[in-house]
């Protein structure tokens, strides 16, 4: 049974609730100077949940080398105006990745965490762009120096499945 929404719950993710295709690309050789993109296809499925102060993503990537599974669940923290994102692989079903934690802002939303990566302290920025919502875009950027300098690494571009 579906939940009754909240009128109060935001309204900064309804732009990717439904079925969509994936456009991927992603950096080969990450941190570490590369320039070779992979490029790959996948389709997503997003549904509201927490009376619409959350959503749930559902994604099926298909990799070059395999297809997998993966979630991204959100989270709307009211007090604050921000939102949590996780992400949890289905190729390591047991642990949930670090949120990034931020907000929208016209039409775009930014979001950041510190990590580890290979060992080494960095910080992820997630970038929401809802501008034109029949075609958002979402990117991936690590940086190894504070957010001094950020590296794109990973680029979706999603066009709704009929």
């Amino acid at each position: 049974m579906l939940m009754d929404l909240d009128p109060s719950a935001p309204k900064d993710f309804d732009f990717i609730i439904g079925q969509w295709n994936v456009k991927h690309r992603r950096l080969k050789d990450i941190l570490n100077g590369g320039e070779q993109w992979v490029e790959f296809d996948g389709q997503s499925s997003t549904v509201k949940t927490l009376g619409g102060f959350g959503n749930i993503e559902d994604n099926h990537l298909h990799f070059p080398d395999a297809s997998i599974r993966a979630k991204a669940i959100r989270s709307y923290n009211a007090k604050t105006g921000e939102w949590s994102i996780w992400w949890l692989d289905g190729r390591d079903p047991n642990s949930l990745d670090t949120p990034v934690v931020g907000k929208f802002v016209d039409g775009v939303g930014r979001f950041y965490a510190d990590e580890v990566y290979n060992g080494k302290a960095i910080k992820i920025r997630f970038v929401w762009n809802a501008t034109n919502p029949n075609k958002p875009t979402w990117e991936q950027a690590f940086s190894a120096d504070e957010g001094k300098t950020w590296e794109v690494n990973w680029q979706m571009e999603f066009t709704p499945s009929n």
